[in-house]
């Protein structure tokens, strides 16, 4: 009987171990996910009527591979100009991209600054990209006010 005991006890202790690494492993793995898109976008909140102002967008990636983004930027009102710029450009891993628009605001507007993966030809070099699964699409929003 006592060698029962010792059993259950060793078995008791192998399946606490077991779960424990299990559980270690399980962590580590959601903690080691890349980014597939990062961005940063630096807009004034307040200009005045007919100021040109700078809207900087940086985009980067934590992918091993290269990807063809295009970036861009909406409104809630009809803005003229450079605003309606996209910019396409290959995006790779240590080489961040940042993209700038100069435009004038004469009224208050919502802006969002998008950054799209595509699959487009000629950007990267030798074609070689991929498109993630996931997300396609990073966006912010911001408000600049005219006063």
């Amino acid at each position: 009987m006592h060698f029962l005991q010792l059993l259950f006890r060793a078995s008791s202790a192998a399946l606490l171990l077991v779960l424990c690494l299990q559980l270690g492993t399980n962590k580590a793995q959601e903690n080691t996910g890349r980014k597939v898109i990062k961005m940063e976008v630096q807009m004034p909140r307040r200009a005045n009527a007919s100021e040109e102002i700078t809207v900087k967008m940086n985009v980067k990636t934590e992918l091993r591979e290269c990807m063809v983004i295009t970036s861009y930027l909406r409104s809630n009102i009809t803005i003229e100009g450079p605003f309606n710029y996209r910019f396409t450009a290959c995006l790779c891993k240590n080489i961040p991209r940042n993209f700038y628009w100069n435009f004038h605001i004469n009224e208050t507007a919502k802006i969002v600054a998008v950054a799209h993966v595509t699959a487009q030809l000629g950007i990267c070099p030798n074609d070689e990209a991929v498109v993630p699964l996931e997300p396609k699409y990073i966006y912010t929003i911001g408000t600049i006010t005219v006063g």
